[in-house]
């Protein structure tokens, strides 16, 4: 099977599984747990119900390959043709019922990217990447700006209280760039990168099921997405991320990040 083929399939795969978060959207009592990690994240039964059916489905038509998931962990192999998913990338979003949530399902290839999907429940929005076979958004051809100064450029700086708190001097470097800025969180902001909507996203403390299913589609719309010494993503990367649309912005924030 081919990479066009493997992401069709993981893309019917996503939209089937966002009813499952759907349900629960806007519906009062969660089952809000939080889990003992660097930020005390909240997990919610929608984030394991949503994993749970994805892990299904994807077990059900690549029964060989490694699923690495938030919620339950790794089964199997990563050494080969493997899943990386984020049921719920967004949890407090979606306790707060803002639709800004998604969900996040990447294909790994000897732990390299190279499918990435973001779906976006409650906005219906798919966004598909594969390496070297371009990206689409609910199946129609995306691209990403072709920006170069960045006093032009569109920034949205993700987890800005995260960026503050590690780095006050770095923050408010970010805080002047560009044309205009916007402090956000999470996945879609970078699918916005893809879609051309805008110009580049800071993001930092992200795990690999944060920025590995975002990586191909990224690259796929013809933009870069690195860590902030401008090396490719793994999953050893140290979750500091920059996605931009061209090779310039690029350049000019990993100079403003490391300044």
């Amino acid at each position: 099977m081919n990479l066009i083929e493997t992401a069709a399939i993981a893309a019917r795969i996503a939209d089937a599984a966002s009813a499952v978060p759907m349900r629960y959207f806007r519906q009062g009592a969660l089952g809000v747990e939080v889990k003992q990690d660097a930020d005390s994240s909240p997990v919610t039964i929608a984030d394991r119900a949503t994993e749970d059916a994805i892990r299904a489905a994807l077990s059900a038509e690549f029964p060989d390959h490694g699923i690495f998931g938030e919620e339950f962990g790794i089964e199997g192999s990563l050494d080969g043709p493997a899943w990386i998913i984020d049921p719920i990338d967004g949890t407090r979003f979606f306790l707060s019922g803002f639709p800004g949530f998604g969900m996040l399902i990447g294909h790994l290839q000897v732990g390299v990217p190279k499918i990435g999907i973001v779906r976006m429940p409650a906005l219906d929005e798919t966004f598909v990447g594969i390496r070297g076979g371009g990206a689409t958004l609910n199946g129609a051809p995306i691209a990403v700006r072709t920006t170069t100064r960045l006093d032009d450029a569109l920034i949205f700086v993700n987890e800005p209280e995260r960026t503050y708190a590690q780095d006050p001097a770095l923050f408010a470097r970010l805080c002047l760039i560009g044309h205009t800025r916007r402090m956000t969180y999470d996945c879609y902001p970078h699918a916005l990168v893809a879609a051309g909507q805008i110009d580049a996203v800071t993001d930092i403390g992200l795990e690999p099921y944060d920025y590995l299913p975002i990586a191909p589609l990224i690259e796929a719309a013809g933009g870069i997405i690195t860590d902030w010494q401008g090396a490719a993503l793994t999953l050893e990367s140290d979750g500091r991320v920059v996605t931009a649309a061209t090779p310039a912005i690029h350049t000019a924030l990993l100079e403003v990040l490391n300044s």
